[in-house]
Parts: C-alpha cells; sequence; structure tokens
C-alpha cells in the first residue's frame, strides 16, 4: 500500500489502516495511518489558531497547502507568522488497548504535539522519528479526537544546539510534516524496536528485541518467525526462554533464528525477508536483508557479502529538491521514486549518498527493494562555521534517533555523520554511538578524522574548481593534467580531496568530483559560468556546454574508477534542484517523466559500466611520429572473469582505423592493454575511441579528443 497518498478531502474517520512499523496479518498490533488531509493554520509559536481555513497532504510540506500560504520557508515569513499549526480529527472503534503511541516520522521545525487540548510533548530533532506517549489523553469506543501538531515555520525556530539542516546552497527551509504520521496501538509488554543482525556464515539472523512493559509484571517467551517478504513462506523460527517483564520496566531479548535456503541481499538480488517478534500481546515486523558490508582496511575496498565490491553512484540531495520549484508531491508518490532509483541502476549505479539529509522512510523501502546501496547522510553542513552551542551530547540523542530508524534496512551500509565540516564533534559522536549497530557498519565523518581504520575517507577532488568570487578566474586545469597522477585524491602528488589529508590512509570513497553543473535548460550555473565562457566563450551553444560537461564527467569517472585506488565513485548529483540562482544542479531534461539528458545518459552511463575502460591518452595532441602506443584500460567490477574483443578506433568524420586485441579480465580485476595505431597523416581533429561489448548487450565506448598538428612552416 503506498504510503504517500495526494491530496484528498478531508478525512474525519480512520479505520485501523496497517502501515508503518507493523505489516498486516500481525497479531496483537493495530497501526492507524493518520496520513492523508490535514487542516493547517499559520500562528505563533504559543498559540494554537481558533480557525482552519487551508489543507495540506501529509506527508508533505507546508507549500503544499490550498490555499497558498505566502513565502513558505523563507526568512522574511516570519513577519507572517512563527509556526505552522497541523490538525486533523479522527475516531478509533472499539476500547482503547494498554499502549497508545503517536509516531510522526520526521517534521521540522521543533515538533510540539497536543492531543483533545492537552500537551503530549516536544521533539526538537528536525530529521528523525517522534515517538510519544498519547494513551492518557486518547479517546475510544468512536469518540472524537483532535490532534493538533505544531512546526516552526522557519529553521531558526529550533535554537543553535539543534541541527536545522544549515546548507549553503539553500535559500528556503520548507517546514512541515514530511513523513508518515502513525497512531500505534498494542497490548503490553510491547515490542520497541528490532534490530537484525544477519550472520551469513551461519546462515542466520539474530534478532535483538528491545521490549518495553508499561503494566503489570508478567512473564513470558518471545517469539521469532522469519518468512519471505515477497510471498510470505516461513524460513525460521525461534523463540526465547520465559522473561520476567518487570512493571515500568524495558529489557532486551536477544535470539538467534536459522534460516532455511538463506539467500543473500545484493544490488544485483534484492532479496528481502520478514521478522516478526511476538510478546504474546503485541508484534512488531519488519523486514531485512542478509547481507554483510565493511571497508577492508588492507585492500581499501569495498566488501558485500565477503567479496570486493566497488561502488559505483550517485548523490540525492532531497533538501535541495524539496525548493526546486518543479518538485509538487513527486517525493512522495512512491511510482515516482520507484522509477528514479529504476533510472538509477539503469545508468550502472549500485549505490547512492542520500546527501545532507533523509528522504520520507518509503524511499529506504524502495532502495531496499530495487537494490541501491545507501550511503546515509545526516543533515550537517557547516564547513568550518560550527555553531558553537551544537555539542556531540545532542548529536548522540540524534544519531541514536536515526540508527535505530535505519539498521534493519539492508541498503544502509554507511553511516555519514556529516559533510564537508571540520569539527571534534561528530567523531565523538560516532565513538559514543559505534556500538550500537550490532551489524558494525563503517562511517564517514566528512572533512574531519575518520575515526577507525575500517572507516571511509570522503574526497571531493573538484579539479576545475572556481572560487567564485567577483574576482575569481576559472581554474586551468586540463583533462592532460590527470597524465601520471596517482589514482587517490588526498594523497602527496595528486588531486586535493578536501582540506583533510587521508593520514590514516584509510579506504577512499569520491562521492563529489565534477564541478561544471548545468542547469536543466543548459545554462550554466553561477559557480560555473566563468569555466564555460573561459573554454568555450560567452556564446557557446547549449549543446557545446552539454557536450563538454558531460564527455568531461566521463573522463574523469573513468580514472578514478580505472585506476582502482578509491573503494567508490560517485558522481554530483542524481537528483538536486535547478534554479536561475543556484550553484549546483542534476542532469534531468523532464523531471516528471525522469528523462536524463541524453549526452549525459550515453557517455556517463557508458564511463560506469561494470565491465569498463579507459582510453589511458591524456595528450591533446599526436607525437610528431608515424606510429604511437595508445594504452587501454579495462575493468571487470563482476565476481567473474570477462572475456571480449576491445576496439581502439582512430574516427575523423567516416575516416577510420580500427585495431582490435583480446582480452580477459579477471574478476574485481583490470586489464591494460597497448594498442600501436598508424598517427593519421593528415592535420586536424581526431577522436581515439576504445569500445568493448558491454554485459547489457550495449557497446561500452571511452573516446579522447586529439589533434594532429599543422605542420611548421
Amino acid at each position: 500500500m503506498c504510503r504517500f497518498p495526494r491530496l484528498l478531502p478531508i478525512v474525519v474517520l480512520l479505520i485501523a489502516v496497517v502501515q508503518g512499523d507493523a505489516i498486516a496479518g500481525v497479531e496483537g498490533r493495530k497501526v492507524i495511518s493518520l496520513d492523508g488531509t490535514w487542516e493547517i493554520a499559520q500562528g505563533t509559536m504559543d498559540q494554537a489558531p481558533t480557525l482552519f481555513t487551508h489543507r495540506v497532504q501529509v506527508p508533505g510540506l507546508a507549500d503544499m497547502a490550498i490555499p497558498a500560504f505566502s513565502d513558505v520557508g523563507k526568512k522574511e515569513s516570519e513577519k507572517h507568522r512563527q509556526a505552522f499549526w497541523y490538525r486533523r480529527v479522527f475516531k478509533v472503534d472499539g476500547p482503547l488497548p494498554a499502549v497508545a503511541r503517536l509516531k510522526i516520522h520526521k517534521a521540522r521545525y521543533g515538533t510540539r504535539v497536543f492531543l483533545n487540548g492537552k500537551l503530549v510533548g516536544d521533539h526538537l530533532p528536525c530529521f528523525t522519528p517522534a515517538v510519544l506517549d498519547v494513551r492518557e489523553h486518547l479517546k475510544g469506543d468512536g469518540q472524537q479526537n483532535e490532534l493538533l501538531v505544531r512546526v516552526g515555520a522557519w529553521r531558526e525556530a529550533v535554537s543553535r544546539s539543534i541541527p536545522d539542516g544549515w546548507d549553503f546552497e539553500k535559500i528556503r527551509y520548507i517546514p512541515g510534516i514530511y513523513d508518515s504520521v502513525e497512531l500505534i496501538l498494542s497490548g503490553a509488554p510491547y515490542v520497541e524496536n528490532i534490530q537484525t543482525v544477519p550472520d551469513l556464515e551461519k546462515k542466520a539472523v539474530r534478532v535483538v528485541a528491545t521490549i518495553r512493559n508499561p503494566g503489570q509484571p508478567v512473564e513470558t517467551k518471545v517469539a521469532c518467525r522469519v518468512s519471505e517478504a515477497a510471498g510470505g513462506k516461513a524460513v525460521g523460527a525461534a523463540e526465547s526462554a520465559a522473561v520476567q517483564f518487570e512493571a515500568g520496566k524495558k529489557q532486551t531479548v536477544d535470539v538467534t533464528v536459522p534460516i532455511d535456503g538463506c539467500r543473500l541481499w545484493s544490488p544485483e538480488d534484492p532479496f528481502l525477508y520478514r521478522v516478526e517478534v511476538s510478546t504474546g500481546a503485541d508484534t512488531l515486523a519488519v523486514r531485512f536483508g542478509m547481507r554483510s558490508f565493511a571497508f577492508d582496511p588492507k585492500t581499501k575496498q569495498a566488501v558485500l557479502n565477503g567479496k570486493p565490491y566497488p561502488l559505483r553512484g550517485t548523490n540525492v540531495c532531497i533538501y535541495r529538491f524539496f525548493e526546486d520549484p518543479t518538485r509538487g508531491d513527486r517525493p512522495w508518490r512512491e511510482e515516482w521514486v520507484r522509477r528514479l532509483h529504476k533510472v538509477f541502476r539503469n545508468m550502472h549505479w549500485n549505490s547512492a549518498r542520500y546527501c545532507i539529509g533523509f528522504p520520507p522512510e518509503k524511499w529506504y523501502d524502495i532502495a531496499d527493494e530495487e537494490g541501491l546501496l545507501i550511503q546515509d547522510e545526516f543533515p550537517i553542513w557547516y564547513l568550518d562555521k560550527w555553531p558553537a552551542e551544537l555539542k556531540s551530547d545532542q548529536l548522540v540523542k540524534e544519531y541514536t534517533e536515526w540508527m535505530r530508524e535505519r539498521w534493519n534496512h539492508p541498503c544502509v551500509v554507511i553511516w555519514d555523520a556529516q559533510n564537508e565540516t571540520k569539527t571534534t564533534e561528530t567523531g565523538a559522536a560516532i565513538q559514543a554511538v559505534r556500538g550500537l549497530d550490532l551489524s558494525n557498519r563503517p562511517w564517514d565523518n566528512g572533512w574531519s578524522p575518520p575515526q577507525s581504520p575500517t572507516d571511509v575517507y570522503e574526497a571531493h577532488p573538484y579539479a576545475m574548481y572556481s572560487d567564485g568570487g567577483p574576482k575569481g578566474k576559472p581554474t586551468t586545469f586540463r583533462l592532460r593534467d590527470f597524465a601520471n597522477k596517482p589514482g587517490a585524491p588526498g594523497v602527496p602528488g595528486g588531486l586535493g580531496g578536501g582540506p583533510l589529508p587521508n593520514q590514516g590512509n584509510n579506504p577512499t570513497i569520491i562521492n563529489e568530483y565534477g564541478w561544471l553543473w548545468l542547469n536543466r535548460d543548459g545554462t550554466p550555473t553561477t559557480l560555473t559560468k566563468r569555466n564555460y565562457d573561459a573554454m568555450l566563450g560567452p556564446d557557446a551553444t547549449v549543446e557545446q556546454r552539454r557536450e563538454l560537461y558531460t564527455r568531461l564527467l566521463a573522463a574523469k569517472t573513468e580514472f578514478w574508477r580505472c585506476r582502482r585506488q578509491v573503494a567508490g565513485v560517485l558522481h554530483f548529483c542524481g537528483l538536486g534542484y535547478s534554479r536561475p540562482d543556484g550553484q549546483t544542479s542534476d542532469h534531468f531534461l523532464d523531471i516528471e517523466k525522469l528523462t536524463l539528458e541524453p549526452k549525459f545518459a550515453k557517455y556517463v552511463r557508458d564511463a560506469f559500466a561494470p565491465v569498463g575502460l579507459m582510453v589511458d591518452y591524456w595528450a591533446e595532441e599526436f607525437p610528431a611520429e608515424k606510429k604511437c602506443k595508445v594504452s587501454v584500460v579495462v575493468i571487470n567490477d563482476l565476481d567473474k572473469p570477462w572475456e571480449g574483443t576491445v576496439k581502439l578506433s582512430v574516427v575523423r568524420g567516416q575516416q577510420v582505423q580500427s585495431y582490435p586485441l583480446p582480452c580477459k579480465v579477471d574478476p574485481i580485476g583490470s586489464q591494460t592493454l597497448t594498442f600501436e595505431i598508424e598517427v593519421p597523416a593528415e592535420a586536424g581533429a581526431y577522436q581515439l575511441v576504445a569500445e568493448l561489448p558491454g554485459t547489457d548487450g550495449q557497446p561500452v565506448q571511452s573516446l579522447r579528443d586529439v589533434a594532429v598538428p599543422a605542420a611548421k612552416k
């Protein structure tokens, strides 16, 4: 069932719709979805409005209200309002059970909840779920309940001691309840949280359940049942010994369940299981995948399910997309989000960084199902401007809520504490919470030191960086500068990846590197106009800019991948905004149809092919000889050998000289072929084109522009 309904007429009566934490068919738990159309009004932080004359979709954002409010998400909106107040009226049929909790998956900025006129509680974090006990104020037996949720109208509604998602590129910070809302009803003791810990060697899953008992003391066994998520076939069961649950206390129960016919999860085979944990009074079910992930501190490579696994991917800047003028309700439409992930997979990407912010939880479900490894980045980006009020103890609270929400998703393989920020606070928080994840996923600490030899070093080697200031000049970098450069950024003699060198020699992920962004209409962004003016001139056409951008991006991708010195190469970015005053952008021409710019889809897709290649020739001219040698590097990201014919051609219009060579590449290996070619006698512009048959039946190419200079007079 889609968790993101389109805007509908206001719904007053809700019937036990099963969603969220629970899965249909489990006993002892009823989950009532409060998604749908709510009433909304603007006002102050302290006083609820008396009239609600607008409607809005939940989940969604306050700028989706009908009629619309003015200046939503802009600082100047403070003259209109301090807060938005959401209102929903609903009924619960039958008597109330022992436990009733309200879960607001994500809302910003600063959440305060009232039920039937009574204050339930506050939840200040903007990116993690609020779970509040509402049993005392909830009415059952078909009586009417009034729920009010207040959120601040601007990011400064929360203090500087709370992460607020500051982003140097954003101009709007749009508030709202931007993820699902649920009322969770159960008996006691109830299952508060489940952490699944796959054990691939034993073909079993360790199930660690936190169980809370708000009622009378009780002794019971905890039962665990595992089934296939698609189809429900039972594959394993186990139960604990009898456990004494004391009144008002919580307890951890640890059960290991062997799995018959254990099938591993990977992007190539995203197979999912479901585990149900039952106390007799409550049952919670979650999905999981049997997979392991780590970085090898010796080889510096990613390891998925015990095998080396090169990461190829992109970035999603969902909070930037929130302010995109074409956004609409797309982030909450399941079919659109699924198509987006399919587009990513079609680009040969097996991974993505959800960059500087978390999308709605449904995105993680879809990544699980479509097979995409996620580097999950907490929305912190301060560079060297860390707010003194924000301390590690607050981060520990929010990181804990974040991890508990995500640790059953097989797609989430890297906890990313921050982006491009220099601080000691995130490192201290990582050390405090690392042990909570019993799967011991690696961490990324942005531009602060990695906290473990198995953590990842984040590199952003923007070779064509321009400072963009009034006197800023575009870089003089050219592709020829890649010749003889080491394939790892942040090392001596290499291209810089950030202000912090990789002193610990940690495994490296390049998750930004392109520069040269173009808006969706082909115009340069504010950061790249000087680059294009310098390289192509101010009168360059859209097609000239797109050709230059995508060809250079493909060549850079090939360089970082084929040097085989980094664990992952993630392009920036797969989804962002497109604004005339923006700094970055994505590559879509039609955001509803998710149509990619054709040159990007051609050149960059080839550069990310699992069996890929690179013309390792970076000079801009051929040598003044009749023959020359050209190297072509072939890489194989598959876990099986690849064998085929690689062809190198010298092309000018219809004039083609081709040189084929046989090639065999070991699993996760590389091979360098040396072609001896005839240098064309006629002066002019030529292309070196290397080609091999792709694993999907389409040819994969690498291209270089090389000139034969005119004879000197």
